[in-house]
This record gives structure tokens, sequence and C-alpha cells, in this order.
């Protein structure tokens, strides 16, 4: 048991050294934001990337990501809508869905339109989410900041 307490306080020290308050919301708001992108996988990898280059806490990034999930499959349609309406792109109708669904030499066929379409409409909902990303980090990583600061443990990391 002893053993156990003490590689959960060697993890907790490790996770925490040398991360300031304010190092630490700028890692868990970019890796919430970045979770929030509308294509799904997209964020892991980002935020593996941003980890790496910044060298931001991988642990605590990946963490903030994966609870950003929810809020990634509710913010598509949103973030869909509000790119549509700054960057429309034209949407082909003449796809008939219900052909595609009941014959896959329909679907061959109507792939290259359909990547298309989806294309378009990832890269809207990419804009959409873009637009808001830039606001949201530059006012929750100072909000976090604060809160950060008022816990003791990381507090003392700073030096204040």
């Amino acid at each position: 048991m002893q053993t156990l307490d003490r590689i959960k306080r060697n993890a907790a020290v490790s996770l925490r050294q040398g991360i300031s308050p304010r190092r630490l919301a700028l890692t868990l708001t970019l890796g919430f934001v970045v979770g929030c992108i509308p294509v799904v996988g997209l964020p892991m990898v980002l935020c593996a990337i941003l980890a790496f280059t910044f060298r931001l806490n991988q642990p605590a990034i990946q963490a903030a990501n994966y609870l950003a999930m929810p809020f990634q499959v509710w913010l598509i349609i949103p973030l869909l809508k509000l790119g549509s309406k700054l960057f429309p792109i034209e949407v082909r109708q003449n796809i008939d869905l219900a052909a595609i669904a009941h014959s896959p030499s329909q679907l061959v066929a109507h792939t290259p339109q359909l990547a298309l379409q989806v294309g378009g409409m990832a890269s809207q909902a990419l804009f959409g989410w873009l637009l808001l990303a830039v606001p949201v980090v530059m006012l929750l990583t100072p909000a976090l900041t604060l809160v950060f600061r008022r816990i003791p443990a990381l507090a003392a990391e700073s030096g204040n």
C-alpha cells in the first residue's frame, strides 16, 4: 500500500512540476478549445502537436481534449450553420440519398460529389470554430489562471 501511495504522490508531483498557473490554464484551455474542433479525430493529433511544439503538459492537454468531446459533437451543427452563413458554398441538391442508400453502385457514382459536399461542410464548420476559438482562448486562459493561483500547490510553482 505504501508503494502505491508513493507512486501516486510522485505522479502528482511530476504532473505539476514546473507548471505555473498560467501555463496550466493555457494548456487546459487549448486542449478544450482544440477538442471542440468539429472534425472527429483531428483534435487528438492537434493537441499532441501543440503540446510537443510548445512544451505543454501532454496528459493535461489530452485530458482537456477528452473532456471536450461531448461539446465537439454538440457543436457540429451550430458551427456548420455559423460557417455557412459567413462562408457560403453552393450545395448540390441533385444527389438522391435514398437511391444511394439502396444501391452501392449509386454510392460509387456519387462519391466525388458527396466528398466535395462533405469537405465543403467541414470547411464551413472549421471556419465557424476558428471565429470562436481565438476569443475563447483569450478569455478563458486569464480566468483559469486566476482560479489556479488560488490552489496552493500550483501557486507555489509560480513563485507567488
